[in-house]
């Protein structure tokens, strides 16, 4: 055993069996309650160098005045493909204040764990650096682009001291490709899928691009892939692939081969290398102090080695004091799939990060284009959860880094170009059941380039042609990424900066969609029946007296009910026209209710309101016996929330 500070002060170890382990005098709790945070999810890269002080903050009236003369719009979006743009751990650190007056209670942060210092390898496909994460070549040690081990200590014992957890993004099932294929004596980067025998091993990638010899076992930190433990050949399945389709699999078939291709990766053997994983994420929860893991590409793991895989780390975190320590899983494919692995991977995972067709339909009512009835009958009761409980096996987002649900993968908002779309998003998201997840930039209405000019990006609303590329501006607006493969700014390409420009930041506290997504965030901290209530969609009232359900693009209300408490979230998706609406509440939990008082107005902020924050909306008896209240001049793309105590 050995302290912190001793452990970061030395090279990351080599082997996992026999590293030396932290001791602490005590750990970070959970919380009671997943339900209650709101996470926020960022790209390291992508998010702060912590310089914003250096940089003048964009002004949005004027983006051309943030575009260098001779400004090519190919060259930013190339720079946002293939670049590390400069983001650090440390900067993530500077911005906590920030996150904190937001309103976020806890950060998802990329992957952070060494990628190859080169990404591409001599005689292969021209390849981007591996600036997403998602490409390991050493499982213990932090990538120098973003930092140090020392930097990720300090990041979370910051964010613990302003009440805020720190979740992290980890790969279970594949290191990067730091090794070729032997295919008839050559080294092959990619070869086709084949469900066996084994292909056999060929080289391992060096850190310049290039290859060691055959049979030369990795000495050097940047060759090869770090632990030990993962330099056996035996470590992968060696099933090949080059990142198309794989064929057909069951779900419970531990061979399927979306189970055992390698994905622009090197795929691991679960059944050889699952309880070196498991010590790996052990190390890591007990040398920073995490809260919890998002564990990327889970359906790609057999059913039987995710359950052993969650089951020993919380078993892990437990033993540590983390009683209720976050365990959420990516499982792509629709929400089947999903309920599936809560299922059968049972209490051991938390949740499932919410990225089917619920999230595509979230979206689709937020922007006028699904009728609510369609969102709220998604909800229902899988796994004999009880309709309260629901919420903490979900958690929910309007967007990610990667989008592949979503068609044209694009930020919510960036097709109508409309900032002021991501508070209804938000309301949404932050109202209904589940554990909400922002994507950083979503609180600045980050919408991309002004649409006059979408004509000259390379790609833009297609999806095999730009794929993610917008989704990851970085909002601290570097004026350069970094050399391809290096670490020096290169001068010759403008940063990925936000909205399309270079050398202007995006952190406006001043800017009224933070200050409208700060304000829902608040009164959602202020009331737990807004977190922990169960839900219900509300009729709304018509001319002739009736309440019927909303249709697309009309006013969409609801309520969330906990014990005596009832929450009425209000928001209008029109762009253009204010709404009155008639909605329905309790007619039982108001029987003597005089009236709702207002706890968030998303229209004060910037404008009047008939309804600021503070005031009272009566409840009115309707001749049916129902009770109802009455929201009058509810603005375009606005959100209220009223509560009845």
């Amino acid at each position: 055993m050995a302290t912190v500070e001793e452990i970061v002060g030395q090279p990351a170890p080599r082997r996992v069996q026999g590293a030396p382990w932290p001791e602490r005098q005590g750990y970070h709790p959970s919380p009671s309650d997943w339900r209650d945070e709101v996470i926020y999810f960022l790209l390291p890269d992508r998010f702060s160098d912590g310089r914003e002080g250096e940089r003048p903050l964009l002004d949005r009236s004027d983006l051309w005045a943030a575009r260098p003369q001779g400004w090519r719009w190919d060259r930013w979006a190339r720079s946002g493909r293939e670049r590390y743009q400069g983001g650090t751990l440390a900067g993530v650190a500077s911005r906590l204040e920030y996150l904190d007056d937001l309103g976020v209670t806890a950060l998802w942060i990329g992957p952070v764990w060494k990628q190859r210092p080169v990404a591409g390898v001599e005689g292969g496909p021209a390849e981007p650096d591996d600036y997403h994460g998602y490409a390991v070549q050493d499982f213990m040690e932090v990538d120098p682009r973003l930092g140090t081990r020392a930097d990720l200590v300090a990041l979370v014992r910051q964010a613990h001291r302003r009440g805020v957890r720190v979740i992290l993004d980890v790969l279970l099932n594949h290191s990067g490709e730091n090794w070729d294929y032997d295919l008839d004596g050559q080294d092959v980067v990619r070869p086709p899928y084949r469900a066996g025998p084994p292909y056999d091993f060929g080289a391992w990638r060096d850190g310049k691009g290039g290859r060691l010899p055959r049979g030369i076992v990795p000495t050097g930190p940047d060759h090869g892939v770090w632990p030990e433990e993962l330099q056996s050949p035996e470590s992968y399945t060696r099933a090949g692939g080059d990142g198309g389709s794989f064929g057909p699999g069951g779900d419970e078939d531990p061979d399927a081969p979306y189970r055992r291709a390698d994905w622009f990766s090197r795929d691991l053997d679960m059944g050889t290398r699952l309880q070196t994983m498991i010590e790996i994420y052990s190390y890591w929860i007990a040398l920073a102090d995490l809260d919890g893991l998002r564990v990327d590409t889970l359906k790609h793991v057999p059913l039987e080695h995710a359950r052993a895989f969650c089951g020993a780390i919380r078993e892990y975190a437990e033993r540590l004091g983390k009683k209720n320590f976050l365990i959420v899983g990516e499982v792509g494919g629709g929400d089947t799939i999903q309920e599936k692995y809560l299922k059968l991977v049972g209490q051991d995972l938390s949740a499932v990060l919410e990225t089917g067709e619920t999230r595509a339909t979230l979206r689709a009512v937020a922007e006028g284009r699904a009728a609510p009835e369609e969102l709220f009958g998604r909800f229902t009761l899988p796994l004999d959860l009880s309709h309260r409980a629901l919420g903490s096996r979900y958690v929910s987002m309007l967007d990610d880094h990667d989008n592949l649900s979503i068609a044209p993968q694009l930020r919510f908002g960036m097709a109508e170009s409309s900032p002021e779309r991501t508070v209804v998003g938000a309301g949404l998201l932050l109202f209904l059941l589940g554990i909400p997840c922002l994507y950083y930039g979503m609180e600045q209405g980050l919408t991309g380039p002004e649409p006059e000019e979408r004509g000259w990006l390379p790609g833009w609303g297609v999806r095999d042609l730009a794929g993610d590329i917008y989704l990851r501006e970085a909002m601290f607006g570097p004026e350069h990424p970094r050399e391809l493969g290096g670490h020096a700014p290169d001068p010759s390409t403008p940063g990925f900066g936000p909205f399309g420009t270079s050398g202007h930041h995006v952190f406006d506290q001043d800017n009224e969609v933070y200050q409208r997504v700060r304000m829902l965030l608040r009164a959602r901290a202020a009331h737990p029946v807004l977190s922990a209530g169960r839900q219900y969609l509300r009729a709304l009232g018509r001319a002739d007296g009736s309440f019927t359900a909303p249709a697309a693009g009309e006013v969409v209300g609801w309520s969330r009910i906990l014990a005596g408490d009832e929450a009425l979230c209000v928001v209008n998706p029109s762009a253009t026209e204010s709404r009155t609406a008639r909605l329905h509440v309790d007619a039982g939990l108001n029987a003597t209710a005089t009236a709702f008082t207002v706890v968030a107005n998303t229209a004060e902020v910037g404008g009047a309101t008939k309804h600021p924050v503070g005031s009272t909306v009566p409840v009115l008896p309707s001749p049916d016996g129902a009770r109802y209240v009455e929201i009058q001049d509810l603005p375009p793309l606005s959100v209220l929330v009223a509560v009845n105590r």
